[in-house]
């Protein structure tokens, strides 16, 4: 099996080079998964690599969780059908030839029978600076067409989506129905019986699915059973514009929803055509605020008239979403080059769609919120823990998004109705209901989240000057400090965000967070003119930081490091909680601190990472970046180069995830899948 996989690898990076290789100063690696159409905690459609290749015929695309999502292409070539999307049965698969990746898009180049071309792109637009097209949940699909071997062929090309997008249950009752508006054709798929707010194996029970393109070009349609729909294109080249109106489970005869085109006479000259898949919602949250508990809607709702006028907004956009997701792609390229080389480079270009992924976009202009999904480690909603190590993605591309995804932490917890005296964890179990936690019997990590609390209120200051943010949060915001003042020196037995690894007192790395949370109290006073606290915490945090130079760091080890926990000399960690120290540009920590770590490091690094402490092999890629990102040139890069070799190896086949082993590079027995914790791939570029 080890020596398939390995062949498998070779075989997979041999196709990728020819096309790699022309792209401009940057090589994109072999991902565990490509994102497919990744914008948000439901439209999450993954193709494995790992152990499969990674080939787009012959292979279903799935959710993140694992299950399968229908997602099928054809093409008819001078009268004979291939596949090269998705794995029907019986129909022969046209030849992959090259995978790549930027930002925004997966692109798949495939030849059909020597004589057809198809490049196809999967472009999940992410714009961070306009929120109307950010709320829209539509992700593209689009072919290029064009001869290989200089001779005219007859094309016809064919797609459909399946039911399983509609529900995690494939025993429900799916509904359909076809339709055309404005030179749009769509067909819109939903579960009969919708289920507000609730989901099953992550995948959501409310809502309306489109799958939509331009009518006309000699556009068919049809919906039915999966063998009839593709097997009337396999035979005629053509669907019948028919519609099954037999409603049943998912699963009975997989109901699917087709369309095909006539693409003519295809000679050199590419013939383009796009298709949109989009999630409408009207509502979109339950949520706990300031005037209890309510339900939100999505934003699209304020700038479109309903579902049809956004899909057809979405069906009409690509070439300005490309245009603008080009501009994004070559950003994060450019930039991630020159900070620090192609392995940097690798890891955010795969990493951005991940974390805008997490997210969706609610509420109204005026009232405006973001909520996050901490995907698969439990589902919370909008985790104080997971937001901080997101934050640099945020930070990098749009510090409001920052302040969207906290405001609902602030309105809950200043409303009252949280009754603990530090951060909230989560604004709820399980998205999407953020009710909040009115009992306090939230999970508990005092230390850390206040602490990321206040460090992120401030950096989100430094990137905007929004001086009114802090004024309006200053209460709570003392109050946590306060908090800090009692804790922080000597951490009593809690969890910090790395919770897998259990409980334990007095630990290093998350008392220089809270001193760090102090220091950026001090600095939001001082901005508001409130020099006593300004003073008061300055100097707590000072002391703080000389005696934890005593209590946290083996002077006597060869060569000296700070612990995982107080007088555990033989104990280590990443000590990646110092980064806030340079992100806010506090120097609070003396620079023979940064220079101490940095030295130890490369000396305990195995073949895929350096393990996030003493307590096992595993590691954290998300804490690794952060590290990195504070290290010199030398350390910054080893961190890099073995996340990348892990990407590169690792036999875990889904969506990236943040914790991993060292040295087999497998899953820790945690399943911890496409969360958004890897926007701290953007540590780096944060500092900017």
């Amino acid at each position: 099996m080890v020596n398939m996989r390995i062949a498998a690898i070779v075989t997979f990076i041999s196709i990728l080079l020819p096309t790699i290789e022309a792209l401009e100063g940057f090589k994109p690696a072999r991902p565990p998964a490509a994102p497919l159409a990744v914008k948000s905690p439901y439209l999450s459609a993954w193709l494995n690599i790992g152990n499969y290749g990674g080939y787009l015929p012959g292979q279903w695309p799935s959710f993140w969780h694992g299950q399968t999502l229908g997602w099928a292409g054809l093409i008819r070539v001078d009268g004979k059908t291939y596949t090269w999307l998705g794995a029907p049965t019986d129909i022969p698969t046209a030849k992959q030839v090259s995978y790549e990746y930027t930002t925004t898009r997966s692109i798949y180049t495939i030849h059909v029978d020597d004589k057809i071309e198809v490049k196809a792109t999967f472009l999940s637009p992410i714009t961070p600076h306009d929120l109307k097209r950010q709320s829209v949940i539509s992700s593209y699909l689009h072919v290029d067409v064009k001869s290989l071997d200089g001779k005219r062929h007859d094309v016809q090309i064919y797609t459909d989506i399946s039911a399983e997008w509609v529900s995690g249950d494939r025993d429900n009752i799916a509904r359909w129905e076809y339709g055309e508006t404005s030179g749009v054709a769509y067909h819109k798929v939903y579960r009969q019986e919708q289920q507000l707010f609730s989901e099953v194996d992550d995948q959501t029970e409310y809502g309306e699915w489109y799958w939509a393109t331009d009518d006309g070009h000699g556009l068919t349609h049809q919906s039915g059973a999966d063998t009839v729909v593709r097997g009337r294109f396999v035979e005629k080249g053509t669907l019948d514009n028919s519609e099954d109106k037999n409603y049943r489970a998912i699963r009975d005869e997989w109901p699917v929803f087709g369309f095909a085109s006539s693409l003519g006479r295809v000679g050199r000259k590419a013939v383009s055509r796009t298709w949109t898949i989009t999630l409408a919602q009207d509502d979109a949250i339950q949520f706990n605020g300031a005037n209890g508990i309510t339900t939100v809607p999505s934003l699209w709702k304020s700038y479109f008239h309903d579902a049809l006028d956004m899909v057809r907004f979405a069906q009409g956009d690509y070439r300005e979403a490309e245009s603008l997701s080009t501009k994004l792609d070559r950003r994060v390229e450019s930039d991630s080059l020159r900070a620090a080389g192609n392995n940097y480079a690798i890891m955010t270009t795969l990493s951005l769609r991940q974390a805008f992924g997490a997210i969706q976009l609610v509420g109204t202009p005026d009232r405006m919120y973001a909520f996050l999904k901490e995907i698969s480690s439990n589902g919370n909603v909008n985790t104080v823990d997971v937001i901080f190590p997101t934050s640099p993605a945020f930070l990098y591309t749009n510090p409001q998004l920052l302040k969207l995804v906290l405001e609902p932490l602030y309105e809950y917890q200043e409303s009252g109705k949280y009754p603990n005296d530090f951060s909230i964890h989560d604004m709820g179990a399980h998205y999407p209901n953020a009710t909040g936690h009115d009992d306090g019997n939230d999970q508990h990590m005092p230390l850390e989240e206040s602490g990321n609390m206040l460090i992120m209120a401030l950096a989100y200051y430094q990137k905007t000057k929004d001086l009114g943010y802090l004024k309006d949060h200053y209460k709570i915001l003392k109050q946590w400090s306060q908090f800090l003042v009692e804790e922080s020196l000597y951490p009593a037995e809690q969890q910090s965000t790395d919770d897998f690894a259990g409980t334990l007192e007095n630990q290093t790395n998350l008392a220089l967070k809270g001193m760090i949370g102090l220091e950026a109290m001090s600095k939001i006073a001082g901005l508001v003119g409130n020099s006593a606290d300004e003073k008061k915490y300055h100097e707590i945090a000072v002391d703080y930081i000389d005696k934890w130079q005593d209590l946290g760091i083996a002077h006597n080890e060869d060569p000296p490091h700070t612990t995982l926990s107080y007088g555990k000399n033989e104990t280590w960690g990443l000590l990646y909680n110092l980064y806030s120290d340079k992100l806010l540009g506090f120097d609070l920590v003396p620079k023979h601190i940064y220079e101490m770590q940095d030295s130890f490091y490369p000396t305990v690094k195995n073949k895929y990472g350096v393990p996030l402490d003493t307590r096992a092999q595993y590691t954290k890629g998300d804490w690794e970046a952060f590290t990195a990102a504070i290290s010199s040139p030398e350390t910054r890069d080893m961190f890099f180069d073995l996340l990348v070799t892990w990407l590169n190896e690792t036999p875990t086949d889904k969506a990236v995830t943040d914790l991993y082993d060292t040295n087999t590079g497998d899953y820790p027995g945690i399943f911890f899948i496409a969360r958004p914790v890897m926007g701290g791939m953007f540590a780096l570029l944060a500092l900017d």
